[in-house]
C-alpha cells in the first residue's frame, strides 16, 4: 500500500505529493484486516493477530509503548508564506465578485467548505458583519456566530446586488451561474475547482480550500489569541485535534 500508485492517477496532488497511499489511509485500511484476524483468533483458528496495535505494557523501556504495524504519523498544517498568500490574492482580484466573497469569508470567518457553501441568506446579519454557521452544516454540529471584516462586506454588497440578477428568491447564498445549474446552490466541487484553479494560476499548488482556514486561526494565534478563544472561534468543541497543530505550527515558525 505504501509503494503502489494512486488509483486516481499521478496528476492528483495529496498530502504526500508522490506514490503510494496517504498514512491515515493505511491506517484505515487496516482496520478490517485487523478486525478479521481477531474474529480469527477468538474462533480459534488463529494463535496471534499479525496486524497489531499500539500497547502500552508497564515496566517496558522507553514508556512502554510498543508501537503498531505502520506507525501513525502526525502533520503539522501547512500554511502559505506571506509571497505565497499575496500572489493568490493577486490572481483573485480578476475572479467575479462571488468567489473573491467566498475567499474572504473563507478566511475572515475560518469556515470549512461545506460550512461556506452551505450558507444562506437568512444566515447573514449585515448591520453587525456578522453571519450564522448552522449546525446542521459544520462538522461537530455545533453553532456558532462569527464576524466579517468591512472589506469582505464591500463585496458582500456587491454581490447580494448582483445575486439578485440571478434569483431573488431567498435560500442558498451561492449560485451557480452556468447555464447546466443556472441558479442552482453552488456545490462543494465546483468550489473546489475553482480553488484548484486560483492556486495552479498563482503558483502555490498546496493551497487547497482549507488552507484559509489554518491561515485564519494561524493570524489569530500570532495576534496572541489564546487557545481556547480560538478553539471556540474555530467550532472546535475542545483545543484537541486541529486546533494545537496549527499551535506548534506558530511556535516552529516563531523560533
Amino acid at each position: 500500500m505504501t509503494d503502489r500508485p494512486s488509483r486516481r492517477g499521478a496528476n492528483v496532488i495529496s498530502i504526500d505529493s508522490g506514490s503510494g497511499l496517504a498514512n491515515a489511509t493505511i491506517q484505515q485500511r487496516l482496520v478490517p484486516v485487523r478486525l478479521f484476524y481477531d474474529f480469527l483468533v477468538e474462533e480459534g483458528l488463529r494463535e496471534s493477530n499479525p496486524v497489531g496495535r499500539g500497547r502500552y505494557t508497564p515496566g517496558r523501556q522507553r514508556g512502554g509503548h510498543q508501537r503498531g504495524l505502520v506507525p501513525r504519523l502526525t502533520k503539522l498544517p501547512w500554511i502559505p508564506s506571506e509571497q505565497q498568500w499575496l500572489e493568490i490574492l493577486e490572481v483573485a482580484r480578476a475572479e467575479p465578485v462571488r468567489n473573491r466573497l467566498m475567499l474572504a469569508l473563507a478566511y475572515d470567518a475560518a469556515l470549512r467548505r461545506e460550512e461556506l457553501c452551505s450558507l444562506r441568506t437568512d444566515d447573514l446579519d449585515p448591520a453587525h458583519r456578522t453571519l450564522r454557521v448552522r449546525a446542521e452544516t459544520t462538522k461537530n454540529r455545533l453553532e456558532r456566530v462569527v464576524p466579517y471584516s468591512a472589506s469582505t462586506g464591500v463585496l458582500m454588497s456587491a454581490y447580494l446586488a448582483h445575486r439578485a440578477t440571478i434569483s431573488r428568491a431567498r435560500g442558498a447564498l451561492f449560485l451557480s451561474e452556468s447555464r447546466r445549474n443556472h441558479a442552482q446552490p453552488l456545490s462543494l466541487w465546483t468550489w473546489s475547482k475553482v480553488v484548484r484553479r486560483i492556486a495552479l494560476a498563482a503558483g502555490v499548488p498546496r493551497f487547497s480550500t482549507h488552507t484559509t482556514r489554518h491561515l485564519c486561526l494561524t493570524d489569530l494565534a500570532r495576534m496572541g489569541w489564546e487557545l481556547h478563544a480560538i478553539a471556540t472561534f474555530a467550532g472546535h468543541r475542545n483545543t484537541d485535534g486541529g486546533v494545537d497543530k496549527l499551535m506548534e505550527r506558530v511556535t516552529s515558525a516563531c523560533r
